[in-house]
């Protein structure tokens, strides 16, 4: 292949992917406000700039761009998790965990909202990711919460507790983020209340995991 063809294949390389991502960040917006059931192919189009032909050319199919998109979210989510490691300390693992979750509420309140949405809907597109990546996982990093349990170096709770607990006390605040503003008067946008939510969360949470 000579460097012009290179170059070429390049660019369209780029292209494309810079036309997947403009139609996922479009769909996410409009599932995350309408759900896959208000949403129409057509305006997912309309809002990337794409004809809904193109469109098809990515996601055969309504279903397909959605699961797309929360693969994508479950990507985003997950990400903490994976950052979690048994060569931290215990609570400085855990402090770092609670604060990358609330940089994801921060960051990503779209996706959060959609994977609440597909979640109260009983995860009917995402039931395999669930029980396969997220499950194993959610085990290994359980895993090293136990044997810092049984090693004393944590107060002795339940290591799926201690996770559903953070996602709870984490995802909230992008999920119920018109309610938090309401009560509030802010969002994690705010630099002050960010750093705020995060000692407060982590301090919660901590003092309750801490050996004694």
């Amino acid at each position: 292949m000579s460097q012009g063809e290179v170059k070429k294949s390049g660019k369209r390389s780029q292209a494309v992917s810079e036309k997947r991502a403009a139609i996922l960040a479009a769909a996410l917006a409009l599932f995350s406000r309408s759900g896959i059931h208000g949403t129409r192919l057509e305006q997912v189009a309309e809002q990337a700039g794409v004809s809904k032909t193109n469109l098809l050319y990515y996601y055969p199919s309504k279903e397909a761009l959605y699961v797309a998109v929360l693969q994508q979210i479950l990507d985003i989510w997950l990400a903490p998790l994976k950052a979690f490691r048994e060569d931290f300390a215990p609570l400085v693992a855990i402090k770092e965990y609670i604060r990358l979750k609330l940089e994801v509420s921060r960051d990503h309140p779209q996706a959060s909202r959609l994977f609440c949405l597909e979640m109260l809907q009983g995860a009917p597109l995402l039931k395999a990711e669930l029980t396969g990546d997220l499950k194993a996982l959610v085990d290994a990093k359980s895993a090293i919460i136990a044997g810092w349990v049984e090693s004393g170096k944590l107060a002795p709770v339940d290591p799926h507790h201690l996770i559903f607990m953070i996602w709870a006390a984490t995802q909230h605040y992008a999920d119920f983020a018109p309610q938090v503003e309401a009560v509030t008067g802010a969002t994690l946008q705010d630099a002050e209340f960010f750093q705020s939510t995060v000692d407060n969360v982590q301090r919660m949470i901590i003092e309750g995991i801490r050996a004694r």
